[in-house]
């Protein structure tokens, strides 16, 4: 038992490091002013009741930058890997048996601030389940100076896939 825990603590460990080095610029538009919101280093989560399915999200945006880095960890509902962020490591954490795989990486399109509000596309993806390709949406508002919440809306290319929704949260990480 002791062998498994070990290989969960190091293939969690690889899958870190390999989630932060492939973040992807990600173009947010808005006045500065409402962009200086955005600085920091931000981690999250995400569900979907609807879908079963969960994920992190993570993203960076340095002050006077108009590009971002970031990602977000989608979980197929069939692997059943409880994901947090994790507050060590500055980054998601995936958990399970040896024998499931991670979840999917996630690419953030495009995030527009406008004063309070932030709206976002992630790119087109393969839904795990179905093999459709899905489109992702987001909404959100600043709750407070550290907290941004949310909805977002999936439809798939499909009719195996019917829409969903769920409902996201971020918060700045304390440096």
């Amino acid at each position: 038992m002791k062998n498994s825990t070990l290989f969960l603590a190091l293939g969690t460990a690889v899958l870190l490091t390999g989630c932060k080095s492939l973040q992807t610029p990600v173009p947010v538009v808005g006045p500065q002013s409402d962009l200086s919101a955005l600085v920091g280093d931000w981690n999250g989560e995400y569900t979907s009741p609807e879908t079963g399915r969960s994920g992190s999200i993570s993203f960076t945006l340095q002050a006077g930058k108009d590009t971002a880095i970031g990602s977000v960890l989608m979980v197929p509902k069939a692997q059943n890997l409880p994901v947090t962020a994790g507050a060590a490591a500055d980054r998601p954490a995936v958990m399970g048996s040896a024998t499931q795989k991670p979840g999917s990486l996630l690419t953030i399109r495009f995030v527009r601030l406008e004063g309070s509000q932030i709206l976002g596309t992630l790119d087109p993806y393969r839904d795990p389940d179905c093999g459709c390709q899905l489109a992702t949406t987001f909404r959100g508002e600043f709750k407070d100076a550290s907290t941004i919440e949310g909805t977002f809306n999936t439809v798939g290319s499909g009719m195996e896939h019917l829409p969903s929704s769920g409902r996201w949260k971020v918060t700045r990480l304390v440096p």
